[in-house]
């Protein structure tokens, strides 16, 4: 099944290098390019594309507002979104996140990196690139005053816990299923047994709240 892209990016030369990668990839297309946000969200409204890879910097509306708006809370049929900037420590990242966007990217992530991120968002799955995942989330919650999120009603295993510290530190399904010695049927099942009881919508969700807990240790 060919995953069709929408590629949001205000400045010209990045948005043709990134839908040139994208379109050089077997089952991948670009379907539709933005150089804003408001236009972004009318094209992926009337496209309803797989995966829209949106910048964060955009003029008119910015990623976080046009994530929010094709992938939020209160989205009926919410958007697979991946956010793409240039800094790694960018104050919007986590906001776009927290809006509702399955993935983060650096733009000098490379072609590997850009397509596995688009084919997790397209399968439902999330990818954070594991080598900021650490560094960019616990800055992020290291910085923020709010309370520790309070535990679930429903405890979380012994498994779970596992699961969960593995996928903050950027492990995929796979390397989690190697890492723990168990199948990776298994491991989808614990994730969506943390998003039941974390009401998390996405993975990325559960990564952030591993954070937020804590758990992660963030020095």
């Amino acid at each position: 099944m060919t995953v069709r892209v929408l590629v949001a990016d205000d400045q010209d030369i990045v948005r043709a290098g990134l839908c040139m990668i994208l379109d050089a990839q077997p089952g991948i297309t670009v379907v539709g390019e933005a150089a804003d946000g408001r236009r972004a969200i009318a094209m992926a409204r009337a496209l309803r594309p797989d995966v829209c890879l949106l910048d964060v910097r955009m003029p008119d509306v910015d990623g976080i507002e046009a994530t929010r708006q094709l992938a939020g809370p209160d989205v009926v049929e919410p958007l697979a979104v991946v956010v793409i900037t240039t800094f790694d420590l960018d104050e919007y990242v986590y906001g776009a996140l927290r809006a509702g966007a399955r993935g983060f990217l650096l733009k000098d992530a490379g072609a590997e990196l850009l397509t596995q991120a688009v084919h997790a968002a397209a399968r439902g799955d999330a990818l954070i690139a594991p080598a900021v995942t650490a560094r960019l989330l616990s800055a992020f919650a290291g910085r923020r005053s709010r309370p520790v999120p309070p535990e679930p009603v429903e405890p979380l295993t012994a498994r779970e816990e596992q699961v969960l510290l593995a996928a903050a530190r950027g492990r995929t399904n796979s390397e989690i299923g190697d890492e723990l010695s168990i199948s990776l049927s298994t491991v989808k099942t614990h994730i969506a047994a943390l998003m039941r009881k974390l009401d998390a919508r996405n993975r990325v969700e559960i990564v952030m709240w591993a954070y937020e807990t804590r758990r992660v240790d963030t020095a």
